[in-house]
This record gives structure tokens, sequence and C-alpha cells, in this order.
């Protein structure tokens, strides 16, 4: 009675869910593409740190070549001036080549610091890239496990949900079961208080049955008794055998009477002597009276066998029932098991979530630190260079 109910109930709740995965995967698919595209810009982006890094590195080294040509010309002017002022200008060639050496030690210091700067410079980047890779990796571990939060989101709301209809679906069954049962007490009362009216009024059951050959009748005809027990109320039912079994029990009484009457008839005949035989209507009368009670009974014993057939009926659809709510109640307490551990899986992946943001972070603050401090670097390189072109027009 009950699965006929859901099982009409659930064309809708098909449709639905067929539109929510729907909606579902739609989302999922929108997200995907979104992630797809910040992949694909982050390997643009890399791409291009990468050719920059490159050609700042080739500017480097250029640089550094320059900066030993220019250190090399410089030596070599110095040494041919000295050379061509060594003659003519004693005097002052003491001052002269001090002032030289002067200058190339100065030369040789701004070259060292510049050498130490653009390997500071280089570390910086290389650093400054791998921070950036780092960071990019930790995006990505960020957005996969947004994606995991989602999907667990939405499998927590479908195990919540399907936690819900069983439970509705759990609650109608024990309705059900509440109902059956109220049905099956009424029987089982109605039923005793006829077996106490039959024996108040002296109507045995067993053994006329069997003489009256309706054994074979009843167990044949059960199951059909059964299939119309079932589609009449019960309620009803029960008023109109009571009412029957009260006729039955007053005609029986009836007939009982006329049939006391009658014994003592032919016995008071008997005793006055009579020899006169019984008059053939006085016998069809005793036949008629006792098929007739013969009818009552077999009426009786039917209508008891009928409720016993009701009687074991709704005992097995009370055990059917007890079985289904045992089995809904442990499907009910499968759920809500899955749905605590999606719940801790979510609040697991929360607190990872909530630890890579903080990591990442801190690693956006240590990028900006090493790009300030390679920005500086960048001027501090830009101060030596002036300096060391300033020094070089001075020469």
């Amino acid at each position: 009675m009950g699965t006929q109910v859901t099982g009409r109930k659930r064309i809708p709740n098909r449709e639905k869910v067929s539109a929510e995965d729907d909606a579902l995967s739609q989302i999922a698919r929108e997200a995907e593409a979104r992630l797809a595209a910040k992949r694909a810009a982050r390997a643009e982006a890399r791409e291009i740190r990468l050719k920059e890094l490159e050609r700042q590195q080739k500017e480097v080294e250029e640089r550094s070549d320059f900066l030993e040509k220019g250190s090399r010309t410089a030596s070599t002017l110095s040494a041919a001036t000295l050379a061509s002022l060594g003659g003519g200008f004693s005097r002052r060639g003491s001052c002269d080549t001090s002032i030289s050496v002067d200058t190339e030690a100065s030369i040789r210091d701004i070259k060292d610091s510049l050498v130490e700067a653009e390997e500071k410079y280089r570390k910086a980047m290389v650093s400054n890239a791998q921070l950036d890779n780092e960071k990019s990796n930790l995006m990505y571990q960020v957005d996969t496990l947004r994606d995991t939060l989602m999907e667990l989101e939405e499998l927590l709301y479908e195990t919540r949900r399907e936690c819900e209809v069983k439970t509705k679906e759990c609650d109608r069954e024990r309705h059900a079961h509440n109902v059956l049962q109220f049905q099956f007490d009424e029987m089982k009362e109605v039923l005793k208080q006829n077996e106490e009216l039959l024996k108040k009024h002296g109507i045995s059951l067993g053994s006329e049955v069997t003489t009256n050959g309706e054994t074979g009748s009843n167990m044949t005809n059960g199951p059909e008794r059964v299939e119309s027990a079932q589609d009449t109320p019960a309620v009803s039912s029960d008023s109109v055998l009571e009412i029957r079994l009260r006729k039955l029990v007053d005609e029986r009484e009836s007939l009982l009477e006329q049939v006391r009457k009658l014994k003592a008839v032919v016995e008071q005949k008997q005793r006055n002597g009579t020899n006169e035989a019984v008059s053939p209507h006085e016998e069809d009368l005793q036949n008629s009276l006792d098929s007739h009670i013969i009818d009552l009974q077999r009426d009786a014993n039917r209508q008891i066998s009928d409720l016993k057939f009701k009687l074991v009926k709704s005992e097995q659809e009370v055990a059917a029932l007890e079985q289904n709510i045992i089995r809904l109640e442990g499907q009910v307490t499968r759920y809500k098991t899955a749905s605590e551990a999606a719940e801790k899986v979510e609040d697991e992946l929360k607190v990872e979530k909530r630890k890579l943001q903080r990591e990442l972070r801190s690693a956006l603050d240590r990028i900006d630190e090493l790009e300030a401090s390679n920005c500086h670097l960048s001027k501090r390189v830009e101060k030596m260079k002036a300096n060391r072109n300033a020094m070089l027009s001075q020469q």
C-alpha cells in the first residue's frame, strides 16, 4: 500500500533530479572553461616571464663584457699615457702614476660591486620566478580544492535530500503500519466478540464443519474470500457480520423453540398411548427445520472462516510493513552516517583551504619583499653605472 504511493511520486522527483543534474553539469562545464582559461593565461604569462628573464640575463652578460672591455681600454690608455708622458714629464710622473693607480683601483672596485650586484639581481630574478611558479601551483591547488569542495557540497546536498525523502517515506510507512495495526486490533476484537457470542448461544464449529463437508470448500475458496475482504471496508463488513450473526442467533432460538414445542407435542402423544402415525406434514416441517439450522451453521462457519482469513492477511501485512520500516530506518541511518562523513570532509577541506590561503599570502608577501629588494638592487646598479660613466667621461 505504501509502495504504490511512493511509486506514483517518483516520476516528478526524477524529473526534478534530472533538471538539477543538468544545471549542475552546466555550472561544472562553465567552471572548467574558466579554469582552462586561467591555466592558459598563466602558461602564457610564465613564457613571457621566462623570455624577459633570458633577455635581462643577456643584457647583464653584454654589460659585463662591455665593462671588461672598458677596463682593458682604460688600463691600456693609462699605460700608454704613462709611457708617453714618462720621458717628457719626469717631475709629474709620480703624481700621474698615483692618479692612474687610484683610478684603476676605483674602477676595479666598481667592477666588483657591479658583478656582485648583477649576481644578486640574477639570484633575485631566479627566486622571483620560483616564487611565481609556487604561487601558480598554490593557486591551482586552491582552485582544485575549491572544485572538490563544491562537489562535496553538491554530494552533501543530494545526500540530505535523499535522507529527507527516505525519512518522509519511512513516516508514511509508519503511518500506514499504525493504520493497519489499528484495523487489525479492531478485527481481532470483533472476531473475539463473535466467538464469545457464538459460544454464548451454544454454536460449536469444529465437528459441524467436518460433518457438513465445508472444510474443503473453505480452503479452496480462501484466497477468493481474502481478495473480496480486501476490497470491502473493514468497519462496514464487521457491522454487517454482527447484524447477520444476531439475526441468525434469533432465528436459531426461534427454531429451537419450535423444535422443543414439537418434541413436547410428540412426547405428549406418546404418553397418551396413541398409535397414530406421524403426519407427513410434521415430518417435512422437522426436516426443513433441521436443514435450515444446518444452513445457518454453515453460514456462520463460512463467515468465521472469512474473518480468520482476514486476520491472517492482516498479520502478514503488519509483518511486511514492520520489515519495510526496519529497512527504511537502516537506510536513514546509513544516509545520516554518509551526511556526517561528508560534513567532516567538508570541514577538513575548509581547514586545508585556509592553510593554503595563509601560505599563499606569505608567498605573496615574500614576492613583494623580493620585488622591493630587486628594485633597490636595480637602482644601485643604475647608480653604479652612472658613476662609472662619469668616471670614464672624466678620464
